[in-house]
């Protein structure tokens, strides 16, 4: 088991934990292709990783939610990375997914749509190359589908079974895919909600646990290891229970 190396793609490297993930792989000596909407920001990310780690980083704009963003995004790649983390997400508002088709469609093609596409057509060239890893950041909310947020659940749920799916039909082909449950963590997209500390993450925890999964090649992690037995309690709960819960 040896340490991610050579060419890594992160998808989605402007957010807390896609630049997490970027500095760790850095500081490891990989050369970096971050990815995402806005330039700037991903410019800015770029010349921050030169100057600290002496990082080989080239960046390329991505926006997930385009149908074509993964053929437009992998012809300009080169070379084609060794490995690629899709950390593209977005929270969004239950209610607003509840009254507004366009809203709930917004964060289902961020969380499941977009991210699927993309590394479907990464698959193909993996496949093709006989070669790869590939790391989809899902969520324990696509465990069950809960009445607080049962729209990005959906979404994680689909994202969770299409790297299920992927991972079984690329093992032969030397392609390995590792789906993470990161579970709440401390960024951005979580900004003014209150967060159980013993279950809440840092970005750079959340990195630490990636770069672990490559290396040890597993298949599915939750970044804290308490999820799992709370997430199997939560799947054995009886759905005429369930669905009196306030959750």
């Amino acid at each position: 088991m040896t340490q991610p190396s050579g060419t890594v793609l992160v998808i989605g490297a402007t957010s807390d934990i896609g630049r997490a993930i970027a500095e760790q792989l850095a500081s490891q000596g990989c050369s970096l292709q971050l990815a995402g909407r806005d330039l700037a920001r991903l410019e800015r990310e770029a010349h921050h990783l030169r100057d600290w780690w002496s990082a080989a980083v080239s960046v390329h704009g991505c926006d997930v939610q385009a149908v074509d963003a993964g053929i437009s995004l992998l012809d300009e790649l080169e070379p084609l990375p060794e490995v690629a983390v899709c950390v593209v997400g977005r929270l969004g508002h239950q209610r607003d997914a509840e009254t507004r088709p366009a809203e709930a469609e917004s964060v289902m093609r961020a969380n499941y749509l977009g991210p699927a596409l993309l590394l479907g057509a990464l698959a193909e060239r993996f496949e093709q190359r006989g070669a790869g890893v590939i790391v989809g950041i899902s969520s324990v909310a696509g465990e069950r589908g809960r009445a607080s947020n049962y729209v990005y659940g959906s979404a994680k749920a689909g994202l969770s079974a299409f790297l299920s799916g992927l991972r079984s039909r690329l093992a032969p082909a030397n392609v390995h895919v590792v789906t993470v449950k990161p579970g709440f963590v401390h960024s951005r997209m979580t900004a003014g909600l209150t967060l159980p500390a013993p279950l809440t993450a840092s970005p750079t925890e959340v990195a630490d646990r990636v770069v672990e999964a490559i290396r040890k090649r597993r298949d599915v992690i939750y970044v804290r290891r308490v999820w799992h037995p709370i997430m199997l309690a939560i799947r054995a709960i009886p759905e005429g229970v369930f669905k009196r819960l306030k959750l």
